[in-house]
């Protein structure tokens, strides 16, 4: 890419050789104009002496007149009309190596005006592309702290369901479970409204679904002895019964629940 100082060389060597040019045409033109020089003459001194006075002396032939000297050969005198021509067509070769220059220097500065707004847009481009990359470099730690703090969070909740599940396990192993389970099956029993067609020795093993607070949401009851009525009668028992006692440790508490339901 020419850089402007270039530019603004070519414009000043371009305007030295208009002027330089015009110079020449204006001293041509001076030249011209100017008459030209009569050709010398020679000088020569004599005295007038009449033939008739000097007897015996033979005259010379007379020469004869000397020609007339030559015109001056040259071009003619420009008449007013071919002056103001030449005057207009200087003008002219003036406007348009004025118009020539000033469009040079419109384009030079264009040039670093596009120049300029170009490094502007580079460096902007550049800038942009930094803070792109700090900013990505920003978003990258951030999102490793965050895995970590996740990471860490997540094996806190699986330490800790690790311990409430051997706790749980712990205390199924014991004679707490079968004591609330216990409670349960009395609880349902007294909700319990035997139909007719209940024969004695019923078991059935009951699939308890509840929430925190012991609230039943679902019951299906699975082998079971009894009919169709019984079956019926004891899984609305199970409704009438929530919410069903709380276990005695939370460690116990579970979602699904089966309970060996043997109402005599």
């Amino acid at each position: 890419m020419q850089r402007v100082s270039d530019r603004w060389v070519s414009i000043a060597l371009s305007v030295l050789l208009h002027a330089a040019l015009l110079g020449l045409l204006v001293y041509g033109w001076l030249l011209f104009r100017r008459p030209p020089r009569p050709a010398p003459t020679l000088a020569i001194e004599a005295r007038v002496v009449d033939a008739r006075s000097v007897r015996g002396v033979v005259q010379p032939p007379r020469p004869e007149p000397a020609p007339p000297p030559p015109e001056p050969v040259g071009p003619p005198q420009p008449t007013p009309e071919e002056l103001a021509q030449r005057e207009q067509e200087h003008q002219q070769q003036e406007a348009a190596a004025a118009q020539k220059a000033a469009a040079e220097a419109a384009a030079a500065a264009a040039a670093a005006e596009a120049a300029h707004r170009e490094a502007e847009q580079r460096a902007a481009s550049e800038r942009k592309a930094r803070e792109a990359a700090e900013a990505q470099k920003r978003a990258e730690a951030q999102q490793r702290q965050a895995d970590a703090k996740e990471q860490a969070r997540r094996e806190e909740d699986l330490q800790h369901d690790l311990a409430a599940e051997e706790d749980a396990r712990k205390a199924r192993a014991g004679p707490a479970l079968a004591s609330w389970q216990s409670q349960i099956a009395a609880k349902i029993n007294q909700a319990w409204r035997r139909p007719e067609t209940a024969r004695p020795g019923i078991e059935c093993m009951l699939n308890v679904t509840q929430v925190p607070g012991g609230e039943v949401t679902e019951v299906s009851i699975g082998a079971c002895n009894g009919d169709q009525a019984v079956r019926e009668s004891i899984e609305a028992a199970v409704y009438r019964a929530s919410p069903l006692p709380p276990p005695p440790d939370p460690a116990l508490f579970d979602r699904h629940l089966r309970i060996d339901f043997k109402p005599d």
